[in-house]
């Protein structure tokens, strides 16, 4: 460490681990809400088997930093020797300064201690070769068990492949799902329902008990409503200034990624193209992307590079790309996908769009924005699990917004988010959900008002059932935090 002293590591080292003198001081730092991705990454390092480091990789500002310390006031709380845990933050100017093996010598030094040792990295990515390191720590530390966190998953995902396999694995951190914002604001108005209670099986209720349950929905609309606007981003959600909290997202989530962390790890060498490409992506957020009208659109900016950086937004966690899928026999769209901004508030804060919940166009993209993005977070748990979109290849019009591919059946999920829902029998949803060869098994239109639900005025082979955007988010993300995941 010729510029960096030890000394001065051991005063960084001391105030990131203020618990080392007080075991309370972690108090503070935690938060009582525990999110899925906290129960997973305990999972993870508790098994009694299977030993893997965990990373946790992420958004900024979606709670990272706060599972690392959720975790370690379950071990503090469990009898864990305080001096047995370490946690470091590699955003820090002074840690950007030295390698992994200098917070490690420094560490060993200071408290030699015995038994085993948790190590928390937070923002990994910003080390040099963090990914040989853990490799190194992994194979001849057995006394060690690490969980890290990254905002930018292209450099975690290629560490991975390169040096991770059978040793960590990537836990994905969303924004919050509408369930969890409501748990998060502890909300008093959430319905009663039973813990095994799932989407699919409002297909088979009673109409006197599913409208009392619609009913039961009533009090969230309006969180439903603000959760759009400011999004899943706990610090944001219990902010109580919303048009502050946009501002936190163009300047902390979205520029800080684009205008540091991309251009600094995948040598980005225009960064106002990158800026332009993701305002574009903003407008033309749920549509079809095609790379080279988005190469004419903005100049100066050739396909290859359009190509390069849709890849660095995705990996960084800032956008979502649904690709085109079949569906049964039908030749669908191919080569187009559809992209999606990684939350709905995010892309209202870039836009700077105002009253956005009176703007019937706006508030569509919003929910399939929404919709998608719950969708893919109820699924990330099962590898086996296609989702992307189907459109007509000569028909155009004909689509389907989302299509969930299980490894034997389908789910079709149709985002309506209008004030007249009725659609026809040669719309796609319902033309798929009427024929033998597409593996179909239960089809979704999600509505906007909390009385258009029910079954489809059409006659097909499988169920195709109304189901109001509040409802639908809900459930998904209530059977997500109970462990009900990939059974929808």
């Amino acid at each position: 460490m010729p510029i960096i002293t030890e000394a001065r590591l051991i005063k960084v080292l001391q105030t990131y681990n203020p618990w080392w003198k007080n075991t309370d001081a972690i108090r503070p730092l935690s938060k009582p809400h525990k999110r899925v991705v906290y129960h997973e990454a305990v999972k993870m390092i508790e098994h009694p088997s299977i030993r893997r480091f965990v990373v946790l990789s992420g958004a900024r500002r979606v709670g990272k930093t706060t599972v690392l310390y959720q975790i370690i006031e379950r071990l503090l709380d469990k009898g864990v020797p305080a001096k047995n845990i370490l946690y470091v933050s590699f955003d820090n100017p002074i840690v950007k300064m030295v390698n992994i093996d200098d917070v490690m010598s420094t560490y060993d030094s200071l408290y030699p201690v015995e038994g085993e040792k948790y190590l928390f990295f937070d923002e990994v990515q910003y080390t040099d070769s963090w990914e040989l390191w853990m490799k190194v720590i992994y194979d001849s530390r057995h006394d060690i068990k690490l969980v890290a966190t990254g905002s930018a998953s292209p450099v975690l995902v290629k560490g991975t492949s390169d040096s991770g396999t059978g040793r960590w694995i990537i836990l994905k951190a969303p924004t919050l799902s509408f369930y969890e914002y409501c748990e998060l604001l502890e909300l008093k108005d959430r319905p009663t329902l039973s813990e095994d209670f799932r989407p699919t099986m409002l297909i088979k209720m009673e109409k006197g008990a599913l409208a009392g349950l619609m009913d039961r929905f009533t009090p969230l609309q309006q969180h439903f409503n603000r959760y759009l606007t400011i999004g899943g981003f706990p610090e944001l959600v219990l902010s109580d200034d919303d048009t502050y909290s946009h501002r936190i997202l163009r300047e902390d989530v979205v520029d800080k990624v684009i205008k540091r962390d991309v251009l600094t790890l995948y040598n980005v060498r225009n960064p106002l193209s990158m800026e332009k490409l993701f305002l574009y992506l903003c407008m033309t957020s749920s549509e079809i992307f095609n790379k080279q009208t988005a190469a004419k659109e903005l100049e100066n900016i050739g396909v290859d590079t359009i190509e390069d950086y849709v890849s660095f937004l995705e990996k960084s966690n800032l956008i979502y790309i649904s690709s085109p899928m079949m569906v049964g026999k039908k030749a669908a769209l191919k080569g187009k996908p559809k992209v999606y901004i990684a939350d709905a508030a995010i892309r209202s804060a870039v836009l700077m769009l105002d009253e956005v919940l009176s703007d019937d166009a706006e508030m569509g993209v919003m929910v399939e924005t929404t919709v998608y993005k719950h969708i893919v977070s109820f699924y990330q748990s099962a590898p086996t699990v296609r989702i992307g979109y189907y459109r007509k290849a000569k028909e155009n019009q004909k689509e389907v917004d989302v299509v969930i591919e299980l490894p034997k059946d389908k789910i079709l999920c149709e985002v309506k988010y209008r004030n007249n829902t009725a659609i026809s029998a040669s719309d796609a949803i319902i033309a798929l959900s009427k024929e033998e060869d597409t593996k179909v098994v239960n089809s979704f239109i999600v509505t906007k008002s909390l009385l258009d639900y029910g079954m489809a005025n059409h006659e097909t082979l499988v169920p195709v059932f109304r189901i109001p955007a509040i409802v639908f988010v809900y459930l998904l993300g209530r059977a997500e935090a109970i462990g009900d995941a990939a059974k929808m």
